[in-house]
């Protein structure tokens, strides 16, 4: 990943090249903002750029022996910290550093829920385990292998088991780390990693993506017609991965849209025997479809209320879902808005801590019965 195969974010790449130009290369990194906004892009690009044995003034080379190593992610003073998941033998990043290139290499524009299906994730959550710490200590504890930066990149660094081992050695590392290291942090949570961790970076907060940027991105990587790539850069809300999940039709969002709905007409006609058998039908699903599920509720909540004010640039809705918001978003309005993203959260939280699945479901489904009177 060059700079230059980034989709807009001028701004940004500007100042870290010239924070490597006045050698002002902090070395400890923040790089956070929502999902599909190019938050792992830059800090890769940024990476190879500190790594380029003969960098221009606004990219790497791409030619010399570093750059060729970076063509495939195997540069001996980069390594990478991701959340896994335990299965097998499989214990470290190391033991899936060869899926997690094979995602990079296709696109480094990915959803976290994508690099899960990479894991084969199944019902299982990943985290960053503990046993990472004394992997990355032993690996930055080496000589540089070509003299310059030793790199760590953590994708997710909110994703650290909670008992927080991995957090407080890498702590220490950040405190006393070992000469010429760099951390770059990429987090779409940062309010979720320690703040101990937080108080020693340099916080980089990468916005959105300009509407034309990613039509330009669609019409010129994906052969997108102009037209058709207007409207798909306005529904994604500033993010590449959102305006690619449209391209592909993707199937959660789909299957999101079909409970959705069917729970809307369920509670509205009180059919509970049905809201039963809808709360076990998402209860089968894993951990994280369960939270992107709710996820993608309190968005089609928050859009049908602004609906109802006929301001259809503040819409962010397909086709599909427009359709059938002609008809519900007159049932959600200043009166019940607020208590269901109150309850859509709160089933959210215990979803996180693991409350049985079914009772939050079906809890959710009895209360939407009321408010959707009220």
């Amino acid at each position: 990943m060059l700079f230059k195969d980034i989709i807009g974010q001028e701004v940004i790449k500007q100042h870290l090249i010239q924070e490597v130009k006045e050698g002002r290369v902090a070395h400890a990194q923040l790089f956070c903002g929502a999902p599909g906004v190019g938050k792992l892009p830059l800090a890769l690009a940024y990476a190879r750029y500190l790594c380029c044995v003969r960098p221009t003034d606004t990219d790497a080379c791409g030619t010399c022996p570093s750059c060729i190593k970076w063509n495939k992610l195997v540069h001996p003073d980069v390594h990478f910290v991701f959340p896994i998941v335990k299965k097998g033998n499989a214990a470290v990043c190391d033991d899936y550093i060869a899926t997690w290139r094979r995602l990079l290499l296709a696109s480094p524009y990915f959803a976290y829920n994508q690099w899960l299906d990479a894991l084969d994730a199944g019902t299982s959550q990943a985290y960053i385990f503990a046993k990472e710490s004394d992997e990355i200590s032993r690996k930055l504890s080496l000589k540089s292998s070509e003299g310059g930066y030793k790199i760590c990149i953590i994708y997710l660094p909110e994703k650290m088991y909670k008992d927080n081992v991995f957090g407080n050695k890498l702590l220490k590392l950040l405190e006393e780390p070992p000469s010429k290291t760099l951390f770059l942090l990429v987090s779409e949570n940062p309010d979720a990693i320690l703040t101990t961790i937080l108080s020693r970076t340099q916080r980089i907060n990468i916005p959105k993506l300009e509407e034309h940027e990613i039509a330009d991105a669609l019409q010129q990587r994906y052969g997108v017609q102009p037209a058709d790539s207007h409207i798909l850069a306005h529904l994604s809300n500033g993010s590449f991965v959102k305006a690619l999940e449209e391209i592909h039709l993707n199937e959660d969002n789909e299957i999101f849209f079909e409970l959705f709905t069917s729970l809307m007409r369920l509670s509205y006609a009180r059919k509970i025997r049905e809201m039963k058998q809808w709360s076990e039908q998402l209860a089968g699903m894993g951990r994280e479809k369960q939270k992107n599920f709710l996820e993608y509720a309190q968005r089609m909540i928050r859009e049908n209320f602004i609906y109802n004010f006929h301001r259809k640039q503040m819409n962010y809705l397909t086709v599909q879902e427009e359709n059938f918001s002609t008809r519900f978003a007159p049932f959600i309005n200043e009166r019940n808005v607020m208590e269901m993203m109150h309850e859509l959260s709160e089933a959210q939280a215990h979803i996180e801590q693991n409350v049985n699945a079914k009772m939050v479901f079906f809890d959710f489904a009895l209360k939407m019965i009321v408010l959707l009177k009220t």
